[in-house]
């Protein structure tokens, strides 16, 4: 099995760079579990593209203003400027973004934007939307249920996969390889994310000697329903508060406006600290009220989130929804240029949440996540098609590594814990420390690959948010007395 192309993730950016490979072209995607499992399914909110022209400078600001600093300006021009491409790129080949009555395209806004400028699809489906028209466009192979157990690369030069499929081992060779896997949700007791987004890619690389970098960048989603007993819990996108929906304690009070002057519409790092303090201080429960809709418009823009509470007992808008913040968002990762090239191995590119391309800077601007994945996409399969093509010559063995222990679960259980209770939304120096001596001896025990995959992408989560000893957006570090 040889391939030109082996596309390592079926969301978005995996999806969109097997959408612009040629038909000609041998592409193989491999996707760990179900094609819709993914982070982009579940993604509400919608996609940003620069209004105009004239609107690029505008959210070049607003993206490196959010990024608080840290953002690298020149993939912040790349991701504004080739915007509008990809965005007609979508509509030309038959994609629909919802429109207004005169059929003119809808723009919506959402926290930390300076004015309308994202495109929505189903409402609050967008995800869900681009991503069931990728899979109906894309017309290279998919090897479903696939999980890669390891990078085969000879003499800085990729030449393809382990995967762990149907009971066995199996390589799979390439001339290269994007890994488009997504994040590390999973890692987390509390997410936003698929199931099957648990950062093993990030640890691979790390095994390699691969470059990760600003893994400490972790975003936190601000409103997100508790009532539910699953890991993964039910996310309640941006825009709700862009069009007026309310954060509030159990009596009423609108208490964000305490922490910053634009409350609900304050970036999502402000707005999560916010209520997990407040919270924390005052011992009281958070909600998220609705009561500025009329029931027909909220069904109407929101027809999917309203199901979804409907279904849970809630009668909205009338009645108000407990939230509280849990992990969203990966902004730190592999390291690449800004055409997703991975440095110092020919033939490897990272595409989407699990790179880093320093665009997001220390907090990512709400709906750029999308537009990220399909711009770097492009531009990834631009540099791969100039790029010239490497034979491997060497035949690599049989991983003899157990995928999974008996003794997995309850190791990972406790892993998940320890980092959502010290190296989440308000962290310390004491308490990241106790989560690095936890991870640093859960390695030294016997454990399946999957498991030591996931300790090594969670300590360079932890490593790296105890060398950065001050707060800068998502990272919050607070001084212990």
């Amino acid at each position: 099995m040889h391939y030109d192309v082996i596309i390592v993730g079926a969301g978005i950016a995996g999806l969109y760079a097997a959408l612009n490979l040629p038909k000609t072209k041998k592409v193989l995607i491999i996707n760990k579990a179900h094609p819709w499992e993914c982070n982009t399914f579940y993604a509400q909110g919608g996609v940003t593209t620069a209004y105009n022209d004239a609107d690029i400078p505008s959210h070049i600001e607003d993206t490196i203003n959010a990024g608080d600093g840290m953002c690298d300006e020149k993939a912040v021009e790349v991701l504004s400027r080739e915007s509008q491409g990809v965005i007609a790129d979508l509509i030309e080949r038959g994609f629909h973004f919802d429109s207004d009555a005169n059929g003119e395209l809808y723009y919506t806004q959402e926290a930390a934007h300076s004015r309308r400028r994202i495109l929505r699809a189903g409402g609050d489906a967008t995800g869900r939307y681009i991503h069931h028209f990728l899979l109906q466009k894309v017309s290279h192979p998919m090897l479903a249920g696939a999980t890669v157990t390891d990078i085969l690369i000879d003499e800085n030069k990729v030449c393809g996969l382990e995967v762990y499929y149907r009971d066995g081992f199996k390589q799979i060779y390439a001339d290269n390889v994007i890994i488009a896997s997504g994040g590390v949700g999973s890692l987390f007791q509390f997410h936003t994310n698929a199931s099957s987004i648990s950062g093993e890619l990030h640890g691979i690389c790390i095994e390699k000697g691969i470059e990760v970098e600003r893994m400490e960048m972790t975003q936190f989603h601000p409103t997100v329903y508790v009532g539910s007993h699953s890991a993964r819990k039910q996310l309640l996108t941006e825009a709700l508060r862009g069009e007026g929906a309310h954060v509030e304690d159990e009596d009423g009070f609108r208490f964000l406006f305490d922490y910053d002057k634009r409350g609900e519409l304050a970036p999502r790092d402000i707005v999560s600290r916010a209520i997990f303090d407040y919270s924390k201080k005052r011992d009281k429960k958070v909600y998220l009220s609705f009561k500025s809709f009329e029931a027909e418009q909220f069904h109407e823009r929101f027809p999917n989130i309203s199901l979804n509470l409907k279904a849970l007992g809630f009668n909205i808008p009338k009645e108000r929804v407990p939230i509280s913040p849990a992990f969203h968002y990966s902004i730190g990762g592999i390291k690449t240029d800004l055409d997703g090239k991975v440095a110092g191995i020919d033939g490897l590119y990272a595409i989407g949440e699990v790179a880093s391309t320093r665009v997001h800077g220390a907090n990512r601007l709400a709906s750029n996540s999308l537009l990220e994945g399909l711009v770097f996409a492009s531009r990834a399969v631009d540099r791969l098609q100039k790029s010239k093509a490497f034979t491997c010559k060497k035949i690599f063995q049989n991983s003899k590594e157990a995928l999974v222990l008996p003794s997995d679960k309850a190791k990972k259980d406790a892993l998940r814990h320890i980092m959502w209770h010290n190296v989440s939304i308000v962290r310390t120096k004491k308490g990241l420390q106790e989560a690095k001596e936890f991870i640093d001896t859960m390695l030294e025990q016997e454990l399946g690959r999957m498991l030591r995959l996931r300790l090594l992408t969670a300590k360079s989560i932890v490593d790296s948010a105890l060398k950065r000893e001050k707060s800068i957006g998502v990272h919050f570090i607070k001084e212990e007395r």
